[in-house]
């Protein structure tokens, strides 16, 4: 369930499997429909996903965006006995509670950046102490717009005022957070509450504008793997930072299932943790499952079950580079844009387009109709090959207004 570029990632990913399992998806997109049938259901009608897997008798139900995860869709399926791969509503506060999560990883001895809770403008300038630039992360969901990194005061006061005073993303508090230097990682693994099996890592770039300048985004591209050091060893890089949580979380009787995503700060003083999200992330997941060798759809009805992947084969990848490039609106992220005619010319083999933000309009034309449109990602023997295969594919879909970095993979290439 889902509409977007994550879910079509998967749905493909999905469509791979040996078993060939028929795929329905809600509400989908018109990419997603040229392979899964769609449900008109928006993923904020939990009451209509349960009733449509309860009524088609779905064998498995995959939840790709984290508000139905936090609003407790999965507990809901669990009680009609239904197999839903992602966590309960309790442990996907993780990913909607900053605060909370921040206090697991206490529990739990997860490295991670030095913070502080707060509830006014003025205690949240005091915690940051002048120390310039900082973090500031609003304490809920904000649809990947709830970051804020303030160079100074006046940048600080502005996005807590946003937060605590102007209500921007509702009722909540404010988390102060070190602002952590290095290298940046992205490391999914799946969990089937008792042990996390990592899955390739990969590289994220969440601002708007070649060399990381402008403001954040839900991601312009990614790529994978990572030749960065210390993301040679993701197996030790989830013992550090995953199975620590899922160990503190079914301590507490709240067992993750799912995917648990850690986004990483590689620093002068080892990995640490920037944040965890309770799902699939957007666009490293279009990087990674591409490169995924097996059947998704087995994994991921294993996870489901407590310590189902222990009996599944160890999760394997390509050789392949994958490199995954976002094509945005105009105005992006500071609005959507929606109606642009979207053109695509012929694409070569080995390159796979996802929808992100697209529809039909009256007369059947593919249109925009998000703030990321579209993401290509193209497969590779090196990140070379990866990288030009991509961009020379994107060369080829035009829109009014599209945005698109050009130096995604360029770190890995150098």
């Amino acid at each position: 369930m889902g509409g977007g570029g994550r879910e079509h990632a998967i749905v493909r990913a999905l469509g791979r499997s040996p078993g060939a399992p028929e795929l329905l998806c809600a509400p989908g997109n018109p990419g997603i429909a040229q392979d899964a049938r769609v449900l008109d259901i928006t993923v904020s009608d939990l009451e209509g996903l349960v009733h449509a897997a309860r009524q088609r008798r779905v064998d498995l139900v995959v939840v790709g965006p984290e508000g139905p995860l936090v609003g407790g869709l999965v507990d809901r399926l669990k009680r009609e006995g239904i197999p839903a791969f992602g966590p309960t509503a309790a442990a996907a506060r993780l990913e909607g509670s900053k605060a909370f999560a921040k206090e697991v990883m206490a529990a739990a001895g997860v490295p991670t950046g030095a913070f502080s809770v707060v509830r006014t403008v003025e205690e949240g300038l005091a915690a940051i102490d002048g120390r310039y630039p900082a973090v500031l992360k609003f304490d809920g969901l904000a649809a990947g717009k709830g970051v804020v990194l303030p160079a100074d005061e006046a940048e600080a006061r502005a996005a807590l005022e946003a937060f605590l005073v102007e209500r921007r993303h509702g009722p909540g508090d404010v988390v102060v957070e070190e602002f952590l230097e290095g290298e940046e990682l992205s490391l999914l693994a799946l969990c089937d509450g008792e042990r996390a099996y990592p899955l390739a890592p990969a590289q994220d770039y969440k601002r708007i504008f070649d060399g990381d300048r402008g403001p954040n985004t839900g991601g312009m591209g990614s790529y994978s793997p990572v030749p960065a050091p210390g993301a040679q060893d993701p197996a030790a890089l989830a013992a550090l930072v995953h199975q620590p949580v899922l160990d503190e979380l079914a301590r507490r009787g709240t067992p993750f299932h799912g995917v648990l995503y850690a986004g990483l700060m590689l620093t002068a003083d080892g990995p640490k943790v920037i944040e965890y999200n309770a799902r699939f992330g957007d666009p490293e997941t279009q990087a990674v499952l591409p490169r995924l060798q097996g059947d998704l759809a087995q994994l991921l009805l294993a996870a489901t079950r407590p310590g189902g992947l222990a009996e599944q084969p160890p999760l394997a990848f390509s050789e392949d580079w994958a490199v995954t490039l976002v094509l945005a609106g105009a105005g992006y992220p500071e609005r959507s844009a929606a109606g642009d005619v979207i053109t695509i010319g012929e694409l070569p083999g080995g390159v796979e387009v996802t929808h992100a933000g697209t529809a039909r309009d009256v007369d059947g034309n593919l249109v925009t109709a998000g703030g990321r449109v579209l993401n290509v990602t193209a497969l590779g023997p090196t990140a070379t090959a990866a990288r030009d295969a991509a961009y020379a594919a994107a060369d080829l879909i035009t829109f009014e207004g599209r945005q698109l970095r050009s130096d995604i993979a360029l770190r890995a290439v150098e």
